[in-house]
């Protein structure tokens, strides 16, 4: 075991944590802005600001694929580096680092090819009306230049929090961020540039972002380092990290395919009001759950280190510590959103009969988002000890088994359809949370046990 990462299997599980996790949830809190921040500003454009929300939200589920592919080697190497720092292996973590990069480089071509070519096609199959085409396509086609930014900050950025470097991890969207909240209303109303000026300021504050990560991790101050001789992928090493990233992948993606079926359905039944305030859900549900992902992400280290060296006692206080802090949290937005509606819906139109129509929508779809913190716990705990069969049976339950078939049936038993659709969300959640406890509870103390016995047999 490796001196500079002592503190993951010493401190005391609440510190460590807190420590680990305060700038992690900071860093998906700006993060959280970094992405709704453009929705914000387009939503108040004088007069066109409530098409010009629609048209972005439409594009969102194909930004949301090109996120999911940066989690699907992001989040499944940044795990597998800390399983193997804790076996105290620095040459296969580095070697996943390296490989891992390599990856997401080919991936980000393949990628901002098929946008170009495709893009506008889907965008009117995603559920772009005549009205709305011309605002999604301005934004995606100047988004679509910046993959490469995109992959490399979210998912190359994963192994500096996976090293414990929190802070480093918080400053890699703090800086990102920061740039869009600037250059946004620069682009936007002072250039003129409307929907375009959003993305050209998304894409520049990226490749900032993708700057300070590749300069960290080939810098001094990193355990593990972007070597050129790493560059290489080793694929007995890196498939293994895409295996685990797939229950990542799954739901990042599927939030994706959802999106175009709650669009195609909602345009159906309501018309662009009904997709503009999707829009609005979707951001507002990126309240609830990007602070517990950067809570889950701080208690990541801890557990796979732990894991990694054995240490089962750790890895049981570590989830139970989770689970506590992550219902605490969303029982308390849960409890907000559903005393204050209107007040959400406001920071991002002002419409008032846009706000009016989302303020009855967000207490239907957010019913029960008190639940998420069970659902959040159970699967990023699977992710930690290297469950990957887990976490992408939970992911696709989820999304795939439960709501994308309900949101077809609910609205047939409904007198209004439209917010029959938004009720899917609810229904599909509490299935999906009771299965995913009950299946963690039978396979971590299964995974608990075996840990145990294989530190005996050392």
């Amino acid at each position: 075991m490796n001196d500079s990462k002592e503190f993951l299997a010493t401190e005391p599980i609440g510190k460590l944590l807190l420590k680990l996790a305060i700038p992690t949830v900071i860093a998906q809190v700006v993060n959280m802005l970094y992405n709704i921040v453009d929705r914000i500003y387009i939503g108040h454009i004088p007069g066109d600001g409530s098409l010009a929300l629609t048209g972005v939200g439409v594009s969102m589920p194909i930004i949301m694929i090109v996120s999911a592919f940066a989690a699907l080697i992001g989040t499944g190497g940044a795990p597998r580096a800390s399983i193997f720092m804790g076996k105290g292996d620095k040459k296969s973590a580095e070697k996943i680092l390296g490989g891992c990069l390599s990856l997401q480089i080919v991936i980000s071509l393949v990628l901002t090819f098929l946008l170009y070519v495709f893009g506008e096609r889907l965008l009117l199959a995603f559920g772009a009306s005549e009205n709305t085409i011309s605002y999604a396509w301005d934004y995606l086609s100047i988004y679509a230049a910046g993959t490469v930014f995109v992959q490399l900050t979210l998912g190359t950025g994963a192994f500096i929090t996976a090293q414990g470097f929190a802070k480093y991890g918080m400053a890699t969207v703090l800086i990102g961020a920061l740039c869009n909240i600037v250059l946004d209303p620069i682009f936007i109303f002072g250039f003129s540039m409307g929907v375009k000026g959003a993305a050209l300021a998304t894409v520049l504050s990226q490749a900032a972002s993708c700057m300070w990560v590749i300069s960290f991790l080939s810098g001094k101050k990193t355990y593990l380092r972007i070597r050129k001789e790493n560059l290489k992928i080793d694929f007995r090493l890196v498939l293994p990290c895409v295996a685990l990233g797939l229950a990542t992948f799954v739901m990042q993606s599927s939030e994706s395919v959802i999106s175009v079926c709650f669009n195609s359905s909602l345009l159906s039944y309501g018309g662009d009001i009904a997709v503009g305030a999707m829009t609005v859900l979707t951001s507002v549900m990126q309240f609830a759950m990007l602070p517990m992902m950067g809570i889950a992400q701080g208690a990541q280290p801890i557990t796979g280190y732990n894991y990694g060296a054995g240490n089962v006692k750790r890895v049981k206080k570590t989830f139970r510590l989770l689970l506590t802090v992550c219902l605490c949290y969303s029982f308390v937005l849960w409890g907000v959103i559903m005393l204050f509606p209107r007040g959400f819906a406001g920071i991002f139109t002002s419409d008032a009969q846009l706000i009016d129509f989302t303020a009855s929508a967000l207490r239907i779809y957010c019913a029960v988002l008190c639940l998420f913190g069970i659902q959040t716990a159970c699967q990023m705990t699977f992710v930690s000890i290297g469950n990957a069969v887990c976490s992408i049976i939970v992911a696709v339950v989820r999304k795939f088994v439960l709501l994308l078939p309900l949101i077809y049936i609910v609205p047939r038993f409904t007198q209004n359809k439209t917010m029959g659709v938004y009720l899917a969300e609810p229904v599909a959640d509490v299935i999906a949370v009771s299965f995913t406890a009950v299946l963690f509870g039978i396979m971590f103390t299964k995974a608990m046990k075996k840990l145990s016995l294989s530190k005996k047999g050392d």
